[in-house]
């Protein structure tokens, strides 16, 4: 597979809670250079970004991050208030409480809820599944396909595992049509890349996609 349709797949990353502006503007710098899918950002830097950038590139920000407790009313807060930034692209944590509690309809209500809040704009749901069994990981796969929204995600990158082929292989198996993948999390080689988007994933989140395919040191962040 070649570097340019790799890239196509990417969010390029960094979410980083010491993330600089001068490490925005490089992720940035490489995204356009590389044609990223978008990069996925800290909402801080959203409306700063924006207004550098403008459309020359797809910003995708985060929601209720990471940990997804936050109430329906704060997520739809920072959606409203990301979109109004610059943003097109919105990945928000699910209420894993509420997946434990096996509260399936109010998990449903409450995304279908934010994707009115984000109108056309894109919105994937992060479902952490390294906190997840296979009962839940099959029950959080329907809520998100009854929600409507765009994606389901497997991880945030800062829980105590990230994505793998089999929780991949569960997602294709439970989610209704029309719902899209995305992969993220420890995923920072070129095998893994072609092996996710071999396996049906349409978007992946990592911070190593440049260094890896452009032969840098992979830093190991997300």
């Amino acid at each position: 597979m070649e570097d340019k349709t790799i890239f196509t797949y990417i969010d390029h990353t960094i979410l980083a809670p010491t993330t600089s502006w001068e490490d925005i503007i490089l992720i940035c710098e490489e995204a356009i250079e590389h044609k990223t899918a978008s990069v996925c950002i800290p909402p801080s830097y959203v409306k700063r970004t924006y207004g550098k950038y403008g459309d020359a590139l797809n910003i995708c920000t985060v929601i209720g991050f990471p940990l997804g407790y936050n109430t329906v009313d704060v997520k739809r807060y920072e959606i409203t208030k990301a979109i109004e930034d610059g943003a097109v692209e919105l990945d928000v944590v699910i209420n894993q409480g509420d997946v434990k509690n096996k509260e399936y309809n109010k998990i449903t209500t409450e995304l279908a809820e934010l994707k009115k809040a984000c109108g056309d704009k894109i919105l994937k749901v992060i479902v952490e599944t390294c906190n997840l069994t296979t009962e839940e990981k099959e029950a959080v796969c329907k809520c998100v396909t009854d929600s409507g929204a765009d994606y389901i995600k497997t991880s945030t990158g800062f829980g105590t595992g990230g994505a793998t082929l089999e929780d991949v292989e569960l997602f294709k198996k439970h989610i209704g049509y029309g719902v899209k993948i995305k992969a993220s999390g420890g995923i920072r080689t070129r095998e893994a890349f072609e092996t996710y988007i071999d396996l049906g994933c349409t978007r992946l989140g990592t911070s190593s996609a440049v260094k890896v395919l452009t032969n840098k040191v992979d830093d190991g962040t997300y």
